[in-house]
């Protein structure tokens, strides 16, 4: 499908209407004045943030805005592995965040229960209000994406993000820290959004190219490695290859040697190449020589099948462009095998 073309499917609807969704949620959470108005408790130092799937990759991303914006130290764990722990972290001063699309993630909701049971304050970031997780938290924020058939989530990744990014906008301003570049920066978001609808033939074209594989390798450096375990995910449950994704530098310690069977390589980079990632990059052109795709930054230093980038200053704005960059590669990879990208085989929503 292409931009200007009527969606097929609901996971098609749903990804193109991220834009207006995401000015939605901007209206509603930000008054005229850039006041965030989310009620949140003000007395928090630690933010470990709880979540499954998608959203946990949403936890990735906001536990390293976090600490780059705020300064203040997050973490992001999966639920699961929350409800194995028998110590957690735990303090006056700790924030629990639970992220989940329909509120009823059965895990999430068994951790945000034992962290309520510490006496931990909490917080759900959450697109179903009057679900469970919304009336068991302390604090509540609502992702406004309206209902989302897809099992693959798109939209309510999307706002969950953007909620997050609020959140970390909320808690910096309330240490003192100017957030009004980053407000103006957000209301720029549906914009770039749009523009990257019009990168859907040349993503179509690199779908094409990855359909062929059975295997695929995804590397990133920094707050672009939640994207890329994103980006991994959204292959994964669409088309059903076997989709890797790991951090470039830790992925040259022996993980490197998978590329002797020959998969495609995708680089996602929302900042300029490091001299490293460069380095690395051509350590294993020179090895291995995988066909190399990037999303986002590349290097004419680097050589690649393909590089499907935006012009974008805002590393958060930039972001949310290569989630919907990967999202739209995902469903066309997943056409182009005949797959059912709106009932994947074997999966199953909790509520819409």
């Amino acid at each position: 499908m292409l931009f200007n073309q009527k969606p097929k499917t609901s996971m098609e609807t749903e990804i193109f209407e991220q834009a207006d969704v995401l000015e939605n949620l901007l209206q509603t959470h930000v008054n005229d004045n850039n006041y965030i108005l989310f009620d949140i408790p003000a007395d928090v130092q630690k933010i470990i943030i709880v979540a499954s799937g998608s959203s946990y990759h949403c936890a990735r991303f906001a536990a390293d805005l976090f600490g780059n914006i705020a300064g203040m130290e997050a973490a992001a764990i999966y639920s699961s592995e929350f409800l194995l722990k028998s110590a957690v972290p735990k303090d006056n001063d700790f924030l629990y965040v639970f992220i989940t699309q329909s509120g009823e993630t059965s895990d999430t909701n068994s951790a945000l229960k034992k962290a309520k049971e510490l006496g931990m304050r909490t917080l759900c970031i959450t697109n179903k209000k009057g679900s469970t997780i919304w009336e068991a938290s302390d604090f509540k924020i609502d992702c406004c994406a309206g209902e989302e058939k897809s099992i693959a989530a798109t939209k309510s990744l999307t706002t969950q993000m953007l909620c997050c990014t609020l959140l970390v906008l909320k808690y910096a301003a309330h240490k003192g820290i100017d957030i009004s570049s980053y407000i103006n920066g957000l209301k720029t978001l549906p914009s770039f959004i749009r523009a990257s609808y019009e990168l859907h033939p040349e993503i179509k074209d690199m779908a094409k190219f990855l359909c062929r594989y059975k295997n695929i390798v995804i590397t990133a450096d920094g707050i672009s490695y939640a994207l890329a375990k994103e980006a991994s995910l959204k292959i994964k449950e669409t088309s059903y290859i076997n989709v890797y994704s790991n951090i470039l530098g830790e992925f040259m310690h022996g993980h490197v040697a998978i590329l002797n069977n020959k998969p495609a390589m995708i680089h996602i980079s929302v900042n300029e190449l490091s001299y490293t990632a460069i380095k690395n990059l051509n350590k294993i052109e020179e090895d291995y020589n995988p066909p190399l795709c990037i999303l986002g930054c590349s290097n004419d230093k680097i050589n690649t099948k393909f590089n499907i980038d935006i012009n974008c200053e805002s590393e958060i704005v930039k972001s949310f462009c290569i989630i919907v960059i990967a999202q739209l590669l995902a469903l066309e990879i997943a056409t182009a095998l005949g797959r059912n990208v709106d009932k994947p085989h074997g999966l199953h929503k909790v509520v819409k």
